[in-house]
């Protein structure tokens, strides 16, 4: 059996007309709203997708009586299509930063504690030598980012690498680990003590992670080891905003990633309480699409978010020492 051609869609001359009506199809879910978004009349729509599925020989979507369906196929078609687009639109923003300087739209998807640490030294760094460079940073837990990455909206990632069915479609590159510590507001009854242990932490009120996340069950598994039951007296949340809000009009705790806490201490709203803990966080770093090239805006953030990394964990070192 011979192998396809990689080139198929060469010799099938395949429109990027179709390609957007793809696109279109899985938004509105009926050719009629799908040819009105592309200012098409719905037999052109029709014709254009009847051709896409002959030439591949399969049924795209499921006609049913209130709308289209995707097949598993046609999720496939979709999925590669927008990342084609999105792949043909960087490459005109790459060609009119390199005739009008660096410019265009880099796009970054990270977890809280390299948005803390990294992201805004790095972009600082990088808008000294492109200020005309968009720059556009969500936050979001590593399994949404992931997910996001797939589907071609972010250029790469600052995340954990999650068990994921197509990872092997994916690049890492570690950064760094993540421990964490314990914080309370300044003037705390707890912060003038030397040490503390954990079954002192067990009656104080906490701020958590939510039930069943990582660090949660981690910090949990810490008293069990110790034969004590883990705190009772606990608010639920992982929203940086409410934690630092109820921390600062309570005597409640947090546990949370030692970067992060360095941020907040250094303002003067948390101090970190004198114990060490057993757990931290999987390491985080740079996740990025194996068959996708970033654009030159794009490299030049990255080789910024290296440099930044290399700089904090000799800062971290010297700080240690």
């Amino acid at each position: 059996m011979n192998a396809p051609n990689p080139n198929w869609f060469l010799r099938a001359r395949l429109k990027t007309r179709q390609l957007l009506l793809l696109i279109a199809l899985d938004d509105e879910r009926t050719l009629s709203r799908a040819s009105e978004v592309l200012c098409m009349t719905q037999p052109a729509a029709s014709k254009q997708l009847k051709e896409l599925e002959d030439m591949l020989g399969i049924a795209l979507f499921e006609r049913l009586p209130r709308g289209m369906e995707p097949t598993i196929y046609g999720e496939s078609m979709i999925r590669h299509a927008r990342m084609a687009l999105t792949s043909l639109a960087r490459a005109h923003e790459d060609i009119v930063a390199l005739r009008s300087g660096l410019a265009g739209q880099v796009d970054v998807g990270s977890i809280m504690t390299p948005a803390m640490r990294l992201l805004p030294q790095a972009i600082t760094r990088v808008k000294q030598h492109a200020p005309q460079l968009r720059i556009g940073v969500q936050i979001e837990s590593s399994t949404v980012l992931l997910d996001r990455l797939q589907r071609g909206t972010f250029d790469f990632l600052l995340a954990r690498m999650t068990s994921q069915p197509d990872s092997a479609d994916l690049q890492y590159e570690e950064l760094g680990a993540e421990p964490v510590v314990v914080v309370a507001r300044a003037g705390h009854p707890l912060a003038g003590r030397a040490r503390l242990n954990l079954r002192e932490l067990a009656l104080a009120p906490w701020i958590m992670p939510p039930t069943g996340s990582i660090l949660r069950l981690r910090f949990e598994q810490l008293f069990h080891n110790a034969g004590l039951e883990p705190p009772s007296d606990v608010v639920d949340t992982s929203e940086i905003v409410l934690i630092t809000s109820m921390l600062q009009m309570s005597d409640a705790l947090n546990v949370m990633s030692a970067d992060v806490a360095q941020h907040y201490r250094a303002l003067g709203l948390l101090v970190v309480l004198p114990i060490e803990l057993a757990c931290q966080m999987d390491p985080f770093g740079i996740i990025r699409r194996r068959d996708r090239l970033l654009s030159p805006g794009a490299e030049l953030l990255l080789q910024a978010i290296r440099h930044q990394a290399i700089a904090s964990h000799t800062a971290f070192d010297m700080a240690a020492a």
